[in-house]
């Protein structure tokens, strides 16, 4: 769910900031649709798979580690203990409690391995022989496809009733702003923040970023023009 929802906002706020930067460099309806879509199915592609050889490299690495803690414990398994009644003991745990514990998880070699991967070097336990990588990585694409594509929605869902490219990009915003807000409160899901909250924390880094975007198009496009330069040649 987390990586289909931040793979949504990603798509969105980025595809928004294309829309933006085209509607403030006054391009036209044409141009604003050719680098939205252009920029929205290359970047979902970039996002799908990072997202996947990123995850595949972490459990690569977990996997690493987990074969060193295997033989570790297995070679020296007092040493483990050892090190891991350390670390309980510094969260606080008493001495006499922290051996208990270790020790009669220390019963357990695969458990015992995961819970040194997981508490000695923070990191997930790793799975072995799975595809899981990629079916996020399929998540974030699609995610990142299908809410990136709203603020491109207003201008294909309305050029039918207006060819007015103001108009347009006003009714892309609209959308865009609910879209941002829906998302926003989805989010509040995963954090202690209030639905509405979050939603509109959402709405304004949204905001904020197309504003962004729009005032460096619009300062490119003012510069173009007083050099005489055609935008929409």
């Amino acid at each position: 769910m987390k990586t289909v929802l931040f793979g949504g906002l990603d798509g969105i706020i980025t595809t928004f900031a294309v829309v933006a930067g085209a509607g403030g460099g006054g391009l036209s309806v044409a141009v604003v649709l050719i680098m939205g879509f252009s920029s929205l199915v290359a970047d979902a592609l970039s996002m799908g798979v990072g997202d996947a050889l990123s995850s595949k490299a972490e459990n690569e690495v977990a996997l690493r580690e987990r074969s060193r803690e295997a033989w570790e414990f297995d070679n020296y398994p007092e040493g483990e203990i050892k090190e891991m009644v350390e670390i309980y003991v510094e969260r606080g745990v008493s001495q006499e409690d922290a051996e208990s514990i270790i020790k009669t998880m220390a019963k357990y070699r695969d458990f015992f391995v995961d819970v040194m991967v997981k508490d000695e070097l923070g990191m997930d336990p790793p799975e072995e022989g799975t595809c899981d990588h990629w079916i996020s990585g399929t998540y974030c694409f699609f995610s990142f496809l299908v809410c990136g594509s709203v603020p491109l929605l207003g201008y294909v869902a309305f050029m039918p009733v207006t060819d007015d490219k103001d108009t347009l990009f006003g009714i892309s915003c609209a959308l865009t702003g609910c879209m941002l807000f829906l998302l926003g409160a989805i989010k509040s899901k995963f954090t202690v923040k209030p639905w509405y909250l979050s939603g509109i924390e959402i709405l304004v880094m949204g905001a904020l970023t197309a504003a962004a975007a729009y005032l460096i198009g619009w300062g490119v496009e003012a510069i173009l023009h007083a050099l005489d330069v055609d935008v929409n040649a």
